[in-house]
C-alpha cells in the first residue's frame, strides 16, 4: 500500500532522483515555514482521558469520543478531503446535496459506492436537519463556523459536537486537513497531507520561475444560460492562479449580482479560460457564444473544463496539487516535463486507496470535453 510518504512531485524529478521522502519533506518544511499556518496547528488535538479534545476553526475546544466512527458533514468539499485522510469513507454518514451531486456525477462513487446515496444533511443554505442527524446519531458534525448560530447551534443543541470551519485559503485547507486527520485519530496523515502540499507549492513555484514567457491572462469563469460569473482574487483563485502563473483577469472584479458581461469578458480578453465543474457548460458552447468570438482564448481554442475527480479540482482540496499541475501545463504547454496521468494515478492510490484505470483517468480529465482544445494532446496516454 503506498503512501504519500512517497512523494510525488509534478515533474517527477524526486521519484527519478531517488531522494528519500523524509529528506525530502523536512527540507520543504524548512523551506516553507511561511506556508505552514499557525491555525494548523493550533487544531491539533490533545489526548484527554474522555477521547479526543481539539480547537476547531471557531477557537472553540471540542471534545470528541476517543473513537469516532460516524462522522456528518454539511459542508462541501469536507467529505473528500477526509476520505482522503482516512482512505476510506467508512465513517461518513451525512452530506451535503451539492456534494452527493459531485458524487454521483463523477469518480468519486466508482471509488466510493455507497457516496452515491449517502444520506444529504444539509443543502445549498448549509442550514441542518437535525431531525435526520438525530437519526443518523453521528459523532460529530463538520460545519461551517462563520455563517452564524443559525447553522450551528440546533445542531449543539440537539448534544452533537460540532467542529466549525473556515474556508478560502490555502492556509484553511491545511487546517482541513489536519482537524480531519485528528478527528479521524491518524494525526501523522494530516502532517503527510500537508507536506505533500507544500512539496507542490515549492515545485510549481520553481516551474513558474523557469518560464520565459509573459504570463497568461486567464480566467475561471461560470456558465448559466445566456449568463456568466467569474471567480475573483478574493477567493482561492487569487493564491491558485497567481501560483501556476496565470494574471487572473478578474482579481479586482465587483459585482453585486456575481455576474460578468460578455462585454466585460471581451474587454478583459483572457488568453485562458477554464470553466467551472460546477456547472454544465462545456467549451464547445462557449466556443460557439457569437458574443465571445474576439476573445483570445476563444480564437485560439484554448477553453477546458476543469476536471471532476475526487471532488472539483478547482476548490481547495486534498487534490489541489493535481490541478495546480493541469492548469500549469495548459498555461505554458511549451514547458513539457508533462507527468499528470502519473501523477494523478499516483495520488488517487495514495489519496483514496484507489487502482484508478487509463479509461478512468480520461474521465477525470473530461477528455470527451476537453480533446478538441488547444495542446490538450499532451495528457493523451
Amino acid at each position: 500500500m503506498s503512501s504519500l510518504s512517497r512523494t510525488h512531485s509534478f515533474s517527477a524529478k524526486l521519484r527519478r532522483t531517488g531522494l528519500g521522502a523524509l529528506a525530502t519533506v523536512s527540507a520543504v518544511t524548512l523551506l516553507l515555514t511561511g506556508c505552514t499556518s499557525e491555525s494548523a496547528s493550533e487544531a491539533k488535538s490533545k489526548s484527554a482521558d474522555s477521547g479526543i479534545v481539539l480547537t476547531d476553526q471557531r477557537g472553540e475546544t471540542v471534545e470528541l469520543p476517543a473513537n469516532v466512527e460516524k462522522v456528518a458533514f454539511t459542508v462541501m468539499p469536507a467529505p473528500s478531503i477526509f476520505a482522503a485522510v482516512d482512505r476510506s469513507y467508512d465513517r461518513i454518514v451525512g452530506i451535503n446535496e451539492s456534494t452527493l451531486q459531485a458524487n454521483q456525477g463523477g469518480m468519486f462513487a466508482t471509488m466510493f459506492p455507497e457516496s452515491s446515496s449517502t444520506t444529504t444533511v444539509a443543502g445549498a443554505d448549509f442550514v441542518p436537519n437535525v431531525e435526520t442527524l438525530l437519526t443518523l446519531q453521528p459523532d460529530v458534525v463538520v460545519q461551517w463556523g462563520d455563517r452564524g448560530d443559525d447553522v450551528i447551534a440546533p445542531i449543539e443543541n440537539a448534544g452533537i459536537p460540532v467542529v466549525g470551519l473556515k474556508y478560502g485559503t490555502q492556509e484553511d485547507l491545511e487546517t482541513w486537513l489536519t482537524l480531519f486527520s485528528e478527528i479521524a485519530g491518524k494525526p501523522e496523515r494530516g502532517e503527510e497531507l500537508v507536506a505533500w502540499q507544500h512539496e507542490q507549492i515549492a515545485e510549481m513555484q520553481e516551474q513558474v520561475a523557469a518560464q520565459k514567457t509573459e504570463r497568461p491572462r486567464a480566467i475561471m469563469l461560470s456558465a448559466a444560460a445566456d449568463s456568466y460569473s467569474a471567480t475573483t482574487g478574493s477567493g482561492y483563485d487569487g493564491f491558485q492562479f497567481d501560483l501556476v502563473g496565470a494574471d487572473l483577469v478578474s482579481q479586482d472584479f465587483v459585482s453585486d449580482t456575481g455576474q460578468v458581461s460578455p462585454e466585460q469578458i471581451l474587454e478583459w480578453n483572457p488568453e485562458v479560460i477554464f470553466l467551472s465543474a460546477f456547472d454544465e457548460s462545456t467549451p464547445e458552447q462557449i466556443m460557439a457564444d457569437s458574443r465571445l468570438a474576439s476573445v483570445q482564448a476563444v480564437k485560439d481554442g484554448r477553453v477546458y473544463k476543469t476536471p471532476l475527480g475526487g471532488y472539483r479540482w478547482q476548490v481547495p482540496g486534498s487534490e489541489s496539487p493535481l490541478m495546480w499541475e493541469w492548469m500549469f501545463h495548459l498555461l505554458y504547454p511549451e514547458a513539457g516535463n508533462v507527468d499528470l496521468r502519473e501523477d494523478t494515478i499516483d495520488a488517487f492510490d495514495d489519496l483514496f486507496a484507489y487502482d484508478l484505470s487509463e479509461d478512468e483517468l480520461d474521465g477525470v480529465l473530461r477528455f470527451e470535453d476537453n480533446v478538441s482544445g488547444a495542446n490538450y494532446d499532451q495528457f493523451l496516454r
